[in-house]
């Protein structure tokens, strides 16, 4: 599997081709859709089942350091709602450049401020969950896939070690293992 395969079986998910095409219009910096909505369709794929079973939502991400206030992130929060209000899934828009400010006290672990979309992407629990695109006014995708599409390919959910939060890993595998059960969760080291 490479970038080209990748988005070729994103895009048998309706809602992604939707979400893609429409967020343009947000006109946000460094925005991706991330995690997933991305890797869970092609588990879906690969499972030969619907592309859309088993997604609970569907992650936006940008990155926009001049403004950190919880204000203008729900500004930014409502105005996607309105434009993917038709649509019959969840979007969920986060400023990633603020992301440090929430995080210990939902998660219990600090975290240092992130340099931009991608880097936040990094540091997801698995590497599997380590996937972005993002299309341009012109309708071309953009792939970010920093640990590559092998394990993703191969079913292989594998422990991110930037991000080292044992409990959040097992539990979203346990998760995605009663839903594809074919995966192969590699064990915490």
């Amino acid at each position: 599997m490479d970038a080209n395969d990748f988005l070729a079986i994103v895009e048998t998910n309706p809602v992604i081709v939707e979400i893609l095409n429409r967020a343009v219009d947000l006109e946000l910096p460094d925005w991706y859709l991330t995690a997933g909505g991305l890797f869970q369709t092609v588990w879906n794929h690969q499972a030969g089942r619907d592309p859309q079973t088993g997604i609970r939502d569907y992650d936006f991400f940008y990155f926009d350091d001049s403004d950190l206030s919880y204000e203008g992130e729900d500004a930014v929060i409502s105005r996607a709602a309105a434009l993917f209000a038709d649509m019959p899934v969840d979007v969920e828009v986060r400023n990633e450049a603020r992301v440090h400010l929430w995080y210990e006290e939902h998660f219990g672990s600090p975290l240092r401020p992130f340099l931009s979309s991608e880097d936040a992407i990094d540091h997801f629990v698995a590497t599997t969950c380590c996937f972005g695109v993002r299309g341009d006014p012109d309708g071309a995708r953009h792939v970010y896939a920093p640990h590559g599409f092998d394990d993703l390919e191969a079913g292989i959910v594998r422990p991110n070690p930037r991000l080292p939060m044992r409990h959040v890993y097992e539990s979203k595998a346990a998760r995605w293992t009663t839903e594809w059960p074919a995966l192969t969760v590699l064990p915490w080291e």
